[in-house]
């Protein structure tokens, strides 16, 4: 891929996500909830003060009455944003993963690799541990990511629970400090420059996809409220 086909498919790209979100946020099929969040006593994590929470309407937070900690928050459209935010990155996954990641090469030889055939290189050259850390962090981890966002929140949007919604959402909560793409992207900037002044580099659409995908996990993980949901699933029981 040459520079001049970057753009063009980076432009597509965002178009595809500005749909796909945008579907999703033009809710006049399903309507509008607004989460409301009962009252309780509920333990601090920090200092362990049993504090009464009071009813909590969208956008607002709890806190500790003697620490200040915040205990939870009721996010606005937490489900409705997360869910979005999880089909966004399953169409930069699949970009991610199909079209080139980098080209480089010198007088005008350019040779172009992809996440896969990265990792299959890694595994040829007897770096097998290396390959599996990198297949894990930019391939398996991402897409149970995606995969159990999407799984757990549709269904729950709709109003049912799906088939062992209990185990999978709290494997989608545990899963949350293993998602590491951000320390395999500076990874890859690392060797970008190094490898800059050796050969021509030219970044594939999948690196900016894979760039994108990291903002829009890390952004879902952000707008996931677990409170939010679990009040749902009672509401629905």
């Amino acid at each position: 891929m040459n520079r001049s086909e970057v753009p063009k498919a980076i432009i597509h790209i965002q178009n595809g996500l500005l749909r796909s979100v945008g579907w999703l946020l033009f809710r006049h099929r399903w309507g509008r909830v607004d989460d409301i969040l009962p009252a309780e006593d509920l333990a601090c994590h920090e200092c362990d003060l049993l504090n009464h929470v009071p009813a909590l309407t969208p956008g607002q937070v709890a806190k500790c009455a003697r620490c200040n900690a915040v205990l939870y928050r009721n996010l606005a459209d937490s489900v409705d944003k997360t869910l979005s935010l999880a089909f966004a990155s399953l169409i930069l996954f699949v970009v991610a993963n199909t079209f080139p990641f980098l080209g480089f090469g010198k007088s005008g030889m350019m040779r172009t690799t992809s996440l896969l055939s990265g990792v299959a290189d890694l595994h040829a050259q007897g770096m097998s541990l290396l390959a599996l850390i990198v297949l894990a962090t930019s391939v398996l981890i991402p897409a149970l990511q995606i995969a159990g966002l999407i799984y757990v929140l549709l269904p729950l949007r709709q109003g049912h629970l799906p088939y062992g919604f209990n185990q999978a959402f709290r494997f989608l909560l545990h899963m949350r400090p293993w998602g590491m793409v951000e320390i395999f992207l500076v990874g890859i900037l690392v060797a970008f420059v190094k490898l800059a002044g050796m050969a021509e580099i030219v970044p594939g659409v999948a690196l900016w996809a894979f760039a994108s995908l990291m903002l829009t996990l890390t952004w879902a993980s952000a707008s996931l409220e677990p409170q939010v949901v679990w009040q749902r699933v009672e509401d629905l029981r």
